[in-house]
């Protein structure tokens, strides 16, 4: 628990009464690796936070391929934000690639931290708009970058992720081929 806490006073002050509040609306969980914290047609219900292991964000295209969109990594809030917030189905899977350890929020505890807890929204709001400006900043250059510099670029960005995910998500999130990202790793080494 002590990592969650410490994640939320980067973003404010809360007092003791507060945090012991939000600690009574969490759950410690276990996710296997390949199960799903959430799924696309469904609605998002939950805000997870990672204490151990790696998620990623998929979906699939119209042509049935599965696309890796982002990975989240230890001490790191998971939640479809825009299913979550609006009660719609889900466009995306998030989906444990290791064996995760979370802590859980269910949506209505969620909301009762939103009114109860005077500054829990502003809070809240800053560690969106961080998660937003880190989505941008790691999926940018893939737009414009040849798929060297882009794995390069993704050893740099998720260095304690490389190297615990199949080559066949890493491919994905790259938008390269798993033989091209083996040539690619090969000549660099």
């Amino acid at each position: 628990m002590k990592q969650l806490v410490d994640y939320i006073l980067q973003f404010g002050n809360l007092n003791q009464q507060q945090i012991d509040l939000i600690l009574t609306k969490t759950q410690e969980r276990e996710i296997p690796k390949d199960a799903y914290f959430s799924e696309a047609g469904k609605v998002s219900t939950e805000v997870g936070f990672i204490l151990d292991g790696i998620m990623r964000v998929c979906y699939y295209n119209n042509k049935g391929e599965e696309i890796t969109k982002y990975f989240i990594d230890e001490n790191n809030l998971v939640v479809d934000l825009e299913s979550f917030d609006n009660g719609i189905c889900s466009s995306a899977y998030v989906q444990a690639v290791t064996d995760c350890k979370m802590i859980v929020f269910a949506k209505k505890d969620w909301d009762e931290l939103l009114n109860t807890i005077i500054g829990w929204d502003t809070i809240v709001h800053k560690i969106i708009a961080k998660a937003l400006i880190q989505k941008v900043a790691r999926r940018s250059p893939l737009v414009s970058e040849d798929a060297t510099t882009r794995y390069l670029s993704f050893m740099e960005l998720y260095p304690n992720v490389l190297n615990r995910i199949p080559l066949s998500y890493l491919a994905s999130y790259l938008g390269i081929t798993q033989s091209s990202l083996s040539r690619i790793r090969k000549n660099i080494r």
